[in-house]
């Protein structure tokens, strides 16, 4: 399907026209970037948006700002940390008790090509928090997503899943050299497969998209140095169909495709896809093209298995 949205098209105008009261969204990592504009937009429509973030000053610094902007925005902050288990349980259970229903939960947050590091649990930190903590956070909130009517699971994603397939022999780099670029590529590709597989177990109970937002100049690329950053530009560069390599959104163009995920009519029969530029993405290069190893039923399931054994749940 085509929409009528592309690359240059913000948050503001894919909700344009939407009235969004009532509704709940949840969503990840808001302390600032493509999750403060995502909170603060869907707010503006009038839906009720849970605000998680491991800094809580961070967080109540961030749902002030979008109060100033949008005085009757209805708001909430919570302590969250996707790189601990027990931190995501912990607040699972206090949404249970806050929440009657979540419409849609956006797994923005994360970290990207970060020094060699472990979370509290043990993981390697991208696998870990970018992939684990997001799927275990899901898993426990699947109750009161069963309670919406039509609820929606978007997970942030990225072009850098071109980098590497996932390695469910070694996910955790115990015996593979770490590099910060291949950590994040197979924590990337472990975003879409978890979305189409979500799809693919519970596709008659909720909608499942990943999101790829585009190059954005958010804090998420507060570690890479300056050779990292020219080997993005260099493997953009050889992936692009028109050599033009590595092109810069705006914030607001960058939060466009999650929200729109997350609230487009159009996209009911879309569930498991992998969108970009406020489109579904085709194979191929480019920003909005994908690579061939995304869809793969069953590295899917292989990897949803695991994901189960290492944070001891199961949906």
């Amino acid at each position: 399907m085509m929409s009528s949205f592309n690359r240059e098209s913000t948050a503001e105008e894919v909700v344009d026209g939407l009235d969004l009261s009532g509704q709940v969204f949840m969503i990840t990592g808001t302390t600032s970037g493509l999750g403060e504009e995502s909170a603060r937009v869907l707010a503006a429509r009038g839906a009720q948006v849970a605000m998680l973030a491991r800094n809580p000053q961070a967080n109540l610094e961030a749902a002030e700002g979008i109060r100033s902007s949008v005085p009757d925005a209805e708001l909430s902050t919570h302590q969250m940390d996707l790189g601990d288990l027990a931190s995501v349980e912990r607040f699972a259970a206090e949404a249970a008790n806050q929440f009657e229903r979540i419409d849609a939960l956006i797994n923005n947050a994360g970290v990207m090509c970060c020094p060699f590091g472990r979370t509290t649990d043990g993981f390697e930190m991208q696998f870990g928090t970018n992939h684990l903590g997001h799927f275990a956070l899901t898993a426990q909130l699947m109750p009161l997503l069963r309670q919406a009517e039509k609820p929606r699971v978007v997970t942030l994603s990225s072009g850098g899943h071109r980098i590497s397939d996932v390695d469910l022999d070694d996910p955790n780099f115990e015996n593979t050299p770490y590099d910060p670029w291949v950590a994040y590529g197979r924590s990337k590709t472990a975003n879409i497969h978890f979305a189409a597989e979500l799809a693919r177990r519970f596709g008659d109970e909720l909608l499942s998209l990943s999101v790829h937002p585009g190059a954005i100049p958010t804090k998420l690329g507060r570690h890479m140095t300056k050779e990292m950053i020219e080997g993005m530009r260099e493997r953009a560069k050889a992936s692009s169909s028109s050599g033009q390599g590595l092109q810069y959104k705006t914030l607001e163009s960058g939060a466009a495709t999650q929200v729109w995920a997350a609230t487009a009519p159009e996209l009911a029969d879309q569930n498991g896809k992998y969108l970009a530029d406020c489109n579904v993405a085709e194979p191929g290069t480019g920003e909005i093209g994908y690579a061939p190893h995304i869809y793969n039923p069953p590295t899917e399931a292989a990897l949803w298995d695991l994901s189960e054994r290492l944070v001891g749940l199961s949906f």
